[in-house]
């Protein structure tokens, strides 16, 4: 069953992987607030745990603002967790500073033993370049584009990448939207690298990548809303909100102005995991719809496979009875 909570909005969401259980960390909010929107404002890291990836149990806030000088000050947002080499597990997440009419986003990192109780380390990991990245001022957009860290091992050495959400210096100003990159050695000290996409492929922002490895196929997912395409490539555009590509390794360049829609449904933030029996599975949350309404929750698994025909990523549509 879809998870939801029943006081609070919940919407982007991450997933990990510990042999035993799959725990969910997702971001919510409260209904009492009264308007959706007002959610980026006020949300926080929770915890779920299933071992199914349909049942889930809560286990309520893990992560929250609680400096009001620090770079999450406002809100804690979306990330990626991964166990390190040395067993300890890193939560690598998005901290936001709201002002009245901009915010500010930077990358923190949060460590626990066992996925349940987490510290958060006061000092930001990463921050946009400004040799290849805007910084709020450099254009009308309204923010600092730098969150939703997707962290993963480099298959061919000992480093580690991080995937970021973030928009170039230069370019039409709806159409600067590229992947950011960092690079570690250790997952201690990173390094902004240029981007892995170029500005100019029809994206304000790509949100929540995720860079994956299905039956051989490399390949990138990430999420931007018609309401978020450039002016030329939403024209007579409808639907989508989940769009992937293959790509010739796992860890870019990426050519994301190939990139084709996974579902037209109003689906946004997939991530995608194997279950148990090595299944690929998408979950998504369910984003607004035209009217402005907000369910809240996150979808049940859908099983995916790569397409070769349709050129990405595709979910498989259930079998009919005979």
């Amino acid at each position: 069953m879809a998870f939801s909570l029943k006081d609070s909005w919940v919407w982007d969401f991450w997933l990990a992987d510990d042999g035993d259980s799959f725990h969910m960390y997702y971001l919510h909010a409260p209904k009492r607030l009264g308007d959706p929107a007002l959610r980026h404002r006020n949300a926080r890291i929770g915890h779920a745990t299933s071992h199914d990836l349909t049942t889930w149990e809560s286990h309520g806030v893990v992560l929250q603002p609680d400096d009001p000088e620090a770079f999450d000050a406002t809100s804690t947002w979306t990330g990626s967790v991964l166990q390190g080499p040395d067993g300890l597990w890193r939560m690598f997440y998005t901290g936001a500073r709201f002002y009245e009419a901009h915010n500010i986003e930077a990358i923190g990192v949060a460590t626990s033993r066992d996925l349940y109780s987490w510290t958060k380390q006061p000092a930001v990991v990463l921050e946009p370049d400004r040799r290849w990245y805007e910084r709020y001022g450099d254009s009308t957009w309204p923010e600092e584009a730098w969150r939703d860290p997707w962290v993963f091992a480099d298959p061919e050495s000992d480093g580690w990448h991080m995937l970021i959400t973030a928009r170039a210096n230069q370019g039409e100003v709806d159409n600067r939207g590229v992947i950011g990159h960092a690079v570690s050695s250790d997952l201690e000290t990173w390094e902004v690298q240029p981007p892995l996409s170029q500005p100019g492929a029809g994206f304000g922002h790509l949100e929540v990548p995720q860079a994956i490895t299905i039956n051989g196929q490399t390949g990138l997912l990430f999420s931007c809303g018609v309401d978020t395409l450039s002016a030329r490539k939403a024209e007579g555009f409808d639907g989508g909100g989940i769009w992937s590509l293959p790509t010739n390794q796992i860890t870019g360049p990426f050519d994301v102005a190939t990139a084709t829609v996974v579902t037209t449904e109003p689906l946004y933030s997939g991530r995608l995991i194997q279950d148990r029996s090595g299944q690929w599975l998408m979950m998504a949350c369910h984003d607004a719809h035209s009217d402005g309404s907000f369910d809240g929750l996150v979808s049940d698994p859908l099983p995916v496979h790569w397409d070769p025909q349709r050129g990405g990523l595709a979910i498989i549509a259930p079998s009919k009875n005979p």
